[in-house]
C-alpha cells in the first residue's frame, strides 16, 4: 500500500511515506516552522519514490496530544489532502508513536510529553509479539508528581516529559528505569507503522471525522497562576 503520514504535535516536524514494504521519512527539529516544512517534505518523499499523490491509499496523522497549534496543523493538513484526493484518514496517538522510539523490547514503556504549565501528557504501553503496541492505560494530562502507573516488572521512559520532570517521574517508578531518553519526539515513521495496521483493520475515517486529541482545553496560565500581579 501507499500511505503518507504527518506528525507535527511537538517540536519535531516529520513526514513519512509507506511505499509497498518500505518506509522513508524526513524529520526536522524545527519549532514554529512546521507549516513551511510539511508539504515540501511530503513532495520530496513522493518525488523520491516516483509516486503521484493520487497513488496514495490513505493519509495518516499524529492526532495528539501535544502542542495545540502543531496538532491542529497536522490534522488540518491531513484532512485537506484527504479531501482533495478522496482518500480516508488514519489517526494515530502521538504518544503511541513516541512509545515506538523506546529501545528496550521487554520493559513497559512510559511515553511522556512535556505539556507545559507544570503538566505532562502520558500513556503506558508494552510491545506486542508483532512489534506493535498494547496500551496499558489511558492517555491523560497530569502533573509528574501525581502520575499513577500500572504494574510492570521494569520500565523505560521516552519523551520530553522525562527531560523536564526526571526527578518526580523517577519517584513514581518502582525501580530505576532500565532505559530513559528525554530527547525523543513522536515521529511520522512510527505514525506510519501504526497507521498501516489500523488501515488494514478497517479503522480509517472520512476526512471530516479525523479529529485531534488535546486532552485539555487550556493553553496558558493566567497571570495569577503565573504568580504575577
Amino acid at each position: 500500500m501507499n500511505l503518507l503520514a504527518i506528525e507535527t504535535a511537538t517540536e519535531a516536524c516529520s513526514v513519512a511515506l509507506v511505499h509497498g514494504d518500505e518506509i522513508i521519512a524526513r524529520s526536522e527539529l524545527a519549532p514554529r516552522r512546521h507549516a513551511e516544512l510539511v508539504l515540501p517534505m511530503a513532495d520530496a518523499l513522493l518525488a523520491e519514490t516516483g509516486l503521484g499523490r493520487h497513488a496514495l491509499d490513505a493519509i495518516a496523522v499524529g492526532r495528539g496530544p501535544g502542542a495545540f497549534t502543531g496538532v491542529r496543523l497536522g490534522v488540518s493538513l491531513a484532512q485537506g489532502m484527504a479531501l482533495a484526493l478522496d482518500r480516508p484518514v488514519v489517526t494515530v496517538s502521538s504518544l503511541a508513536a513516541l512509545a515506538l522510539e523506546a529501545e528496550d523490547e521487554d520493559a513497559a514503556i512510559l511515553a511522556v510529553i512535556d505539556a507545559r504549565m507544570g503538566e505532562i501528557y502520558a500513556a503506558c504501553y508494552r510491545r506486542d509479539d508483532a512489534g506493535g503496541l498494547v496500551a496499558l492505560d489511558e492517555e491523560r494530562v497530569c502533573t509528574a508528581e501525581s502520575l499513577v502507573l500500572p504494574e510492570a516488572a521494569a520500565w523505560q521512559i521516552v519523551g520530553t516529559g522525562w527531560a523536564t520532570y526526571a526527578t518526580p517521574l523517577r519517584g513514581r517508578m518502582p525501580a530505576e528505569p532500565v532505559w530513559a531518553e528525554g530527547a525523543r519526539y513522536p515521529q511520522a515513521r512510527h505514525v506510519a507503522e501504526l497507521a498501516v495496521s489500523e488501515f488494514r483493520q478497517g479503522h480509517a475515517h472520512a476526512p471530516e471525522l479525523a479529529l485531534p486529541v488535546y486532552l485539555r482545553d487550556k493553553i496558558a496560565l493566567t497571570l495569577a497562576e503565573q504568580g504575577r500581579t
